[in-house]
């Protein structure tokens, strides 16, 4: 049976020191096999794994988020790829924040629409028709502007038929615009009329940022340009303003995917210089917080290569076993077994012996070696206890308190509970007995039947309805998260992996 070693360690130095280094040989082979697992098929998934990791920091403040972010923007070489990430999270999310910046450098817009007929009739060539209420985008500006500065612009408006239209004319049948020609119309002002571009009644059509949907790629462009090329000021307020306010999960989610390792290295340390522990229990249980941990403690942890390991190791258990089911990693799977069955066959010492070193040695080798070591134990448990006999013969000697249920599922009858309570609730168990039966006596009274008649239409409903039903498989609550959430067998393993390794990881911290 699997020793959980949920007892910190207290005993005397006498001896660890060979059963530590034998347990670190056989979790080097492991971490080996396991790195060209994660590796076979390229790093993006293990990459992917970490940055969910990341995103999942909850110390981090506004302020602190703003500035490493902002640094890995200004660093060298230009980060023009996270650059235009960004900016099209903000066209996502806040793209009117950008206008003042396109009224502030109206040739952008100027330079957007020359040369380019498509543009010009999807933006200026949506008039109003017979019974429409009004002109819309560029259209609503072009009509506008027109009208105001008519004495200056009018004779730059091309119509399709044999003659124009006055302004007279046109101010009171809106719908005449439909005869322009707008295309023609919309190059005369590129070349005559300049005062259109910086215009309040084209800012007014542009201002909620509609029109970077029309070509992306253009406004990021031009936009990095101001970034780089000419520090403009409003452009890094924009971003700033966008950094301080969007969640640290979402820019991490949307944006360290497209760094290059070593920006990502880079962030990681920008990130240490802010990094805060915190000391709650259960925040020892977060996924992120070993990566917290080892920020707090040490900037320059380790390589991108250890962390991608680490992390998948400790938060991607489950994902790992998966890997090793696919029968082109049958190999892999046959000396991972061959290395645990070694674990198995030595002395449980080893593995407490290993975790106390853990607790006094270079804390970057205690989070990968306790890491490994809980990864063994998930393997071990999803091998090991394949019954509901065996799960509870484990909490039982590991003194993990627990509560078991079972349902039948009796549809059109109502459903048949059956409930039991062990390991070290006696007392529970009776009362849930009692329960049952004052239940089964109120049915009774309730459809007038004796014991004989009530097991009959059991019966017959059960043969009529459900002749194959099963109970299903056992589930239990555990002391270990005061009885919160309901496990059964296929979550056992990782749940009890991740609750081993963070309570070491108590231990770890407060050393």
């Amino acid at each position: 049976m699997v020793d959980l070693l949920l007892c910190e360690p207290t005993w005397s130095d006498h001896g660890d020191c060979n059963a530590t280094e034998n347990r670190i040989n056989i979790l080097r082979k492991l971490e080996s096999i396991i790195w060209s697992l994660i590796t076979c098929e390229g790093r993006s998934e293990a990459r992917l794994w970490l940055c969910k990791t990341i995103s999942c920091f909850s110390s981090i403040t506004p302020q602190a988020q703003c500035e490493v972010f902002e640094k890995l923007l200004r660093s060298r070489p230009r980060k023009t790829g996270l650059a235009a990430q960004l900016l099209q999270m903000i066209f996502e999310k806040r793209p009117h924040k950008l206008c003042h910046i396109i009224a502030k450098n109206y040739y952008i817009l100027e330079t957007f629409f020359k040369g380019n007929p498509r543009r010009i009739l999807q933006w200026f060539g949506t008039f109003a028709g017979v019974g429409e209420s009004e002109h819309r985008k560029g259209a609503r500006a072009l009509s506008q502007f027109s009208f105001v500065n008519r004495d200056i612009c009018w004779d730059e408006l091309v119509w399709k038929g044999k003659h124009g239209y006055s302004p007279a004319v046109v101010a009171t049948k809106p719908h005449y615009f439909l005869d322009l020609d707008v295309q023609r119309t919309m190059e005369n002002f590129i070349e005559n009329v300049p005062e259109f571009w910086s215009s309040d009644e084209l800012m007014e059509s542009v201002k909620d940022g509609e029109i970077f949907l029309m070509d992306s790629k253009f406004f990021i462009d031009c936009f990095i340009e101001l970034m780089y090329d000419k520090d403009s000021k409003e452009i890094w307020e924009v971003i700033d303003n966008f950094l301080l306010l969007e969640s640290f999960s979402s820019l991490c989610n949307h944006l360290l995917l497209i760094l290059e390792e070593s920006d990502l290295s880079t962030f990681l340390k920008l990130l240490g210089k802010f990094q805060t522990l915190r000391m709650e229990t259960e925040s020892i249980g977060h996924p992120s917080y070993w990566l917290e941990f080892l920020l707090c403690i040490h900037n320059d942890i380790a390589s991108i290569d250890e962390l991608l390991l680490l992390n998948a190791v400790i938060n991607q258990g489950r994902q790992l076993l998966r890997l090793l089911r696919d029968e082109e990693h049958e190999e892999e799977r046959r000396k991972i077994g061959e290395l645990v069955l070694e674990i198995n066959n030595t002395s449980g010492a080893y593995d407490a012996a290993l975790v106390k070193e853990c607790l006094k040695t270079k804390k970057v080798d205690s989070v990968k070696w306790l890491g490994f070591l809980s990864w063994v134990l998930q393997f071990r448990l999803l091998e090991e206890c394949k019954t509901p006999d065996s799960w509870e013969a484990l909490f039982i000697m590991n003194k993990i308190n627990f509560r078991k249920s079972s349902s039948y599922d009796l549809i059109q009858t109502g459903q048949v509970l059956e409930e039991s309570e062990s390991s070290f609730d006696d007392g529970g168990y009776t009362k849930a007995r009692r329960k049952n039966e004052k239940t089964r006596k109120r049915r009774r009274r309730h459809y007038g039947l004796d014991d004989d008649d009530r097991d009959d239409l059991v019966d017959v409903d059960i043969s009529s309805s459900w002749q194959n039903v099963q109970p299903r498989e056992g589930s239990w609550l555990l002391s270990t998260d005061n009885y919160s959430s309901s496990w059964t067998s296929v979550d056992l393993p990782e749940y009890m992996a991740k609750y081993c390794f963070s309570t070491w990881m108590k231990w770890l911290r407060s050393k």
